[in-house]
């Protein structure tokens, strides 16, 4: 605890940020080895000043105390960046945080692959992202999040559906879990893998948090992969970050009317890859680091449904969807039928398992089936 004492000390220490931070640690070793360095030592580190100076040789840290004995209580542990499980990836980036608190088991993994994207999205965003980290955990890969609404919370319950493994990055402390609702979900996740934060215990989940924590999740993985953002989403700051960071990045295309794939399209238009199934991530990564291709591939299309067993009208109803949700209306438009009779349709489709249906009459095309375009 001594050795975590000393980190949290200099971590809190007023204009000595990660970056610094890791320069003291580089050239001193351990952070008792900075607070006892004399100050011509210390002026000898790029970047530090004698302001710098002043600040290790007065500053008092405060709650370090509380903040270990609360840790110890919940079962946290402190990772730190010299710790052998301290993500190899993410040491090598300019400014990795010294300290990350660590809910779960942190393993030092490679084998990590950063997915984020809309906190709002659409079904077709949700149920893709679900498919692609599912095959991407059955290939060995760990998936790494925000366990955020949306993009986040499909990729991370993506791969724990597959029994494979996962990292969340908070925003926020440990203690703050954000959204509320991913409670069950927060657990889940240290079950199979960690959650992390470089924030104390009960930081709140602040805007200005998201955009550093970003550099975490792209930090310590191999490549991002995007979907549903639009042009301001906060996943492009992640996906820059890792463009930044000599990483690969690579978008899942949507639908060119949708204004929320309008920044993944852009990325796509910037040399980002596109993917459509898991194997695009996984050849491009193969190079990189040990990936399982053995496992039997399965690109996430859906399988031709036999629609011998359909009437011709169940046919017609069926064909006029696609992956994406269109409303009631819309369809009754497209295919000008009476609404009482394409909702009776659309109900036998659904039992028969080939629709799906959202909240707000939306209606598509099931995981288990597509249309066949001949």
């Amino acid at each position: 605890m001594d050795s975590i004492r000393a980190w949290l000390h200099l971590k809190s220490i007023p204009g000595v940020g990660n970056l610094l931070c890791k320069r003291l640690i580089n050239r001193f070793g351990s952070p008792q080895d900075v607070l006892q360095a004399s100050d011509q030592e210390l002026l000898q580190v790029n970047g530090l000043t004698q302001r710098h100076v002043a600040a290790i040789r007065t500053h008092q840290p405060e709650g370090i105390e509380a903040e270990l004995a609360s840790a110890a209580s919940r079962g946290y542990r402190f990772v730190v960046l010299t710790d052998p499980d301290y993500p190899r990836l993410l040491r090598e980036i300019p400014d990795p945080p010294p300290l990350l608190y660590v809910y779960g088991r942190l393993e030092g993994h490679s084998a990590n692959l950063a997915v984020v994207g809309s906190r709002n999205a659409t079904s077709y965003g949700l149920k893709t992202t679900n498919d692609l980290c599912r095959s991407l955990a059955t290939h060995g890969l760990t998936i790494v999040s925000g366990m955020a609404r949306g993009i986040d919370t499909a990729a991370h319950e993506g791969a724990l559906s597959a029994g494979g493994q996962t990292i969340a990055v908070l925003g926020s402390g440990l203690e703050r879990i954000y959204p509320a609702e991913n409670r069950r979900l927060f657990h889940r996740i240290a079950e199979k893998g960690a959650v992390v934060s470089e924030f104390p215990l009960r930081a709140k989940p602040e805007a200005h948090h998201f955009p550093i924590r970003n550099r975490i999740i792209s930090g310590m993985s191999l490549g991002t992969v995007v979907v549903e953002a639009t042009r301001k989403s906060g996943s492009l700051i992640t996906a820059r970050l890792a463009a930044e960071q000599n990483r690969e990045v690579f978008a899942v295309p949507g639908s060119v009317q949708s204004f929320k794939s309008a920044g993944s399209h852009t990325l796509i238009k910037q040399g980002a890859k596109l993917v459509e199934h898991a194997q695009d991530v996984i050849e491009e990564l193969v190079p990189l680091v040990s990936v399982n291709q053995d496992h039997e591939y399965k690109s996430g299309k859906r399988a031709s449904p036999k629609l011998d067993s359909l009437s011709e009208e169940e046919i017609r109803v069926y064909r006029a969807l696609d992956p994406y949700p269109m409303h009631i209306d819309d369809l009754t438009r497209k295919i000008s039928m009476e609404p009482g009779k394409l909702l009776s349709l659309l109900l036998k489709l659904e039992l028969n398992g080939m629709v799906q249906q959202s909240p707000g009459k939306l209606f598509s095309i099931s995981e288990d089936a597509r249309t066949d375009r001949r």
